[in-house]
């Protein structure tokens, strides 16, 4: 009885101290230039174009956006991210040509805004951009701005169509055709064998 009662009494003490938490404290300067974003690149195995209304057709592009920090791991970040289309020129120097006059932003400064656009499975910000390049290629550009004091990270992707669909293959019929013994081919006679001309005189 007595160590029930002693065991109680210590449950008591220690569940008040396993509750308490201490409340978030913003990141000292060495941590947000060791943890914050230092990078950031567009995913080029996940961004392209995405069927989001499942008629068999593109509706725009996926952006999926990576942040990376001082020792290339991915990360959050809290600002405004900004997204523009460039027509593409494969001979120039820089392969932006002309710019679309849409441009796409969104703000990732509240938390119900970092949960509609982080991906845990992918560890990186996602975006549907509602524009369908069609056949062009095109260069996207995204633009993270973080803040007057924080500067802007900024990156870019050449975006390929898609290549077409091809004829669909050739099958092999499942089964064999039958053929009766009346359709049957019959046996042609084997040809006479050539016989050698007879040498002059003979006979």
């Amino acid at each position: 009885m007595r160590r029930s009662v002693l065991c109680a009494a210590l449950v008591g003490l220690l569940l008040p101290l396993g509750s308490c938490r201490s409340d978030g404290k913003p990141r000292t300067d060495d941590e947000a230039k060791m943890f914050g974003a230092a990078s950031m690149r567009i995913h080029p195995t996940f961004t392209r174009l995405k069927d989001w209304t499942g008629d068999g057709k593109p509706d725009g592009i996926e952006a999926v956006v990576e942040l990376q920090d001082a020792f290339g791991e991915p990360t959050r970040a809290t600002g405004n991210v900004m997204f523009e289309i460039y027509s593409y020129r494969p001979t120039y120097p820089d392969e932006r040509g002309r710019r679309l006059p849409e441009v796409w932003v969104w703000p990732l400064l509240r938390r119900e805004e970092q949960a509609a656009h982080w991906s845990r499975a992918l560890r990186a910000y996602s975006f549907k951009i509602p524009f369908d390049p069609g056949r062009n290629t095109v260069v996207l550009q995204a633009t993270f701005d973080l803040g007057a004091d924080r500067g802007r990270l900024t990156n870019q992707i050449v975006l390929e169509p898609p290549a077409p669909a091809g004829p669909p293959p050739a099958t092999a019929p499942t089964t064999a055709p039958t053929v009766s013994p009346a359709q049957s081919p019959s046996a042609s006679p084997a040809p006479a064998p050539a016989t050698a001309p007879s040498p002059p005189g003979a006979g």
